[in-house]
């Protein structure tokens, strides 16, 4: 029955979103992570993309988790003679995690997530209905 299908590709879709939200979590838990060395790298933002994933048993595209790496761009310079990782001039690298970005990420994978389980509750009311119709 095609709605088990659904059922299956919602759940990749859940399955998705979820590695998505964890991490957008690590990039906000690390926006003020700073080397401990001068001159030491602080940490970089990661970035999830998605792939198409075909599946012959079940006859459909599924999504899965494609790759999970650092993002592009500088990191910021912060004076702060101070800290243990502050260069000779007395800059320290920040990370390159904007948390407006992030917080932005998540709300467009917690929306994404809950249109996934909208599909789910649909299907299973579709196959209640059928299930309810055939014993009737």
């Amino acid at each position: 029955m095609d709605l088990s299908k659904s059922l299956q590709v919602a759940v990749s879709g859940l399955d998705a979103e979820s590695a998505r939200l964890k991490v957008i979590s690590e990039n906000l838990a690390n926006a003020q992570s700073t080397a401990l060395t001068p001159g030491g790298d602080p940490y970089r933002r990661k970035i999830i993309s998605f792939r198409s994933v075909f599946d012959q048993q079940l006859d459909a595209t599924k999504v899965g988790v494609g790759r999970v790496g650092p993002a592009p761009g500088d990191f910021q310079r912060h004076y702060d003679p101070v800290h243990p990782g502050a260069d000779a001039e007395g800059y320290v690298k920040m990370p390159n995690v904007n948390p407006m970005i992030e917080v932005m990420d998540m709300r467009e994978a917690q929306r994404s997530y809950e249109a996934n389980l909208n599909v789910i509750e649909a299907s299973k009311a579709m196959l209640s209905r059928t299930i309810d119709l055939l014993r009737g």
